[in-house]
Order: C-alpha cells, then structure tokens, then sequence
C-alpha cells in the first residue's frame, strides 16, 4: 500500500448524529450523578523498594465499578505528570512500573467488560463489540467511553498529580479510549493513540476483514434488518466525530499493513484533528504498529511534552 497521497487526503464516511453533542452532553451528566466511590490500597506484594503499587476501584455509570493498577514512584515529593493507560480490546490490566520508573503516576485501567471490571457487566469476547448495539443509549462503549472519562478525573484528583501534566495513551482499543478521554471535559495535556480502533468504523468494517470489527458483521448476517441502526449506533462512538474536542497534543501511530484497525482509518482520524498532532507510519507493521520502535519513540514524547523525569521528583 503505498503511504502518501491517497492516505494524506483520507476522509471518515462517518456520519455526526444530529443529536450527537445532546448525547454525549447527556452521558457527561449521568456520570456526574454517580459518587466516584474511589478505594485505594496498596499492595506490599507488588511495591518495591522503589515503585509503590496500588489497587484502585471506582464507580461509573450503569452500576460498573471499574478496577485499575496505579503505580508510582516511592520518592516522589513533589507533584508529577499523570498518565492513564487503556488496555486494547479483552485485554488485562497490568501494572505501570515502567511509566512510574520514568518519572508518572501511572493509572492503566480495566473497563467495563473486561477483566477484573466484569462483576455485573460480561458479555465476554467475542461479545462486547454488539453488546447493546441497537440502541445507542443500551450500547456498552457509551458506559466504557464513561469510565475512560472517569478516570482521567480519578487520576487528576489525586494530590500527587500535576493536573496541568495528565496523559492518556494505549494501542487498538487503548487508543481509541485515549482520544476519547482527551475529548473529555477534564483538560488532558497529551494524548498517544497507537492504531485507534473505533474510528472510521463504517470505512473499518468495509476495509478489513478481522475481529473485534467483523464481530459487528457476524450480528448483521444474522439481523440484516438491523444494518441501519446499527450504524447509526456506532456514528455515536466513533473517535472520529470527537475530534474536533481534543485540544490536547496528540501522537497517533499507524501500521500500513493493519487489517485489524486499517491504516485509512488511523489517517481519518489524523486528518479530522485540528490539535498540534503527528503520525508516525510503519510501513511494514500490522497491528503492533511500530512496536517496540515506537513504544520507546512513544516513551520519549511523553516525557517531553509533559515534563516527567525519573531522577527528579
């Protein structure tokens, strides 16, 4: 695929819901009525003498409480840059040494539906792409995309954190929730998307043949009927059509031989920012990206645009 023109000038078919900021002004409101309900405790089993870990759990929309791993550095006096870490589609919560080690309070969490935040809300994997699907209100990503919100708030609201220096980040899904939360009312300074899920997803679902999207493809060989609405739900959530919210500076990255998370798609959504941005382009990664290139690629950016230093707290 070649990676220039055809990709500089892509743009989303996407459709922006009339009602669409209504919606999500709505979603914003619910939350606000559910107490956060933060409990956090340390765990001496995963701390060392450096880095402490703890266990967070908080409250979100529809009953969900979300679980996460925070992690900072043990010497840290002063306030540091935040960063919240969002895991890809069915992945696990790990534990953010790494990003405490160069100087964050890192929070990575678990949404809805996912590991250890799956209490009431499981419909599994496959599963959770068509969970509530026909309605936008009943869909599950507009409680996901509220605890992504969530926990930019949760982070930010900790006296340990300079809330003038949060970041979001994470690949596929991860990258999706991270411009999403940077769409969020809560101010976040940087965003890093690699290979953003959710975004341009009518082009997605035309584009590749590989799940979580051929999930919605799989439903609608059953429900033809649904084709319509289903659209229309995903219209609501995808990132493209909160691009004109994020302020923050963003990193995107884009493998062009992805057939999860197609390169046109990462490049929709590049083009639909109007924040200071830049996209890194591997053009011979699938959906790694540039992998550990560009996770170190990733690291340094991050470090630079909000201030964090490891010998220096």
């Amino acid at each position: 695929m070649q990676p220039n023109r055809s990709l500089d000038a892509f743009r989303a078919s996407t459709r922006r819901p009339s009602d669409f900021d209504g919606f999500w002004n709505e979603a914003h409101r619910d939350l606000d009525l559910v107490p956060d309900a933060v409990f956090v405790e340390r765990s001496s089993l995963r701390s060392s003498d450096t880095i402490d870990v703890f266990e967070v759990r908080f409250s979100s929309i529809g009953g969900a409480r979300v679980f996460g791993w925070l992690a900072r550095g043990r010497e840290a006096r002063s306030r540091r840059p935040g960063l919240v870490i969002f895991p890809g589609y069915g992945g696990s919560p790990g534990i953010p040494r790494a990003w405490a080690k160069v100087g964050f309070v890192a929070l990575q969490i678990s949404p809805r539906g996912h590991h250890l935040s799956d209490d009431r809300i499981a419909p599994g994997f496959p599963g959770l792409m068509t969970s509530g699907i026909d309605e936008p209100r009943d869909y599950v990503y507009r409680g996901v995309y509220c605890d992504a919100w969530r926990a930019v708030d949760v982070l930010a609201g900790r006296d340990d954190v300079d809330r003038d220096r949060v970041g979001v980040t994470g690949g596929s899904q991860g990258g999706a929730l991270a411009m999403i939360a940077a769409a969020g009312r809560t101010p976040v300074a940087a965003v890093a998307a690699d290979v953003p899920f959710l975004t341009a997803i009518r082009d997605a679902l035309s584009l590749g043949n590989s799940y979580p999207y051929e999930e919605v493809k799989d439903y609608l060989r059953v429900q033809p009927e649904r084709r319509q609405a289903v659209l229309t739900t995903l219209d609501y959530i995808d990132t493209v059509n909160f691009a004109d919210r994020v302020r923050a500076s963003a990193l995107l990255s884009v493998g062009l031989r992805d057939d999860i998370c197609p390169p046109q798609t990462a490049y929709a959504l590049f083009n639909a920012l109007t924040c200071p941005k830049d996209i890194r382009v591997y053009a011979e990664g699938a959906h790694e990206g540039g992998g550990y290139t560009h996770a170190v690629a990733k690291e340094a950016w991050l470090r630079e645009t909000l201030g964090a230093t490891s010998d220096n707290p």
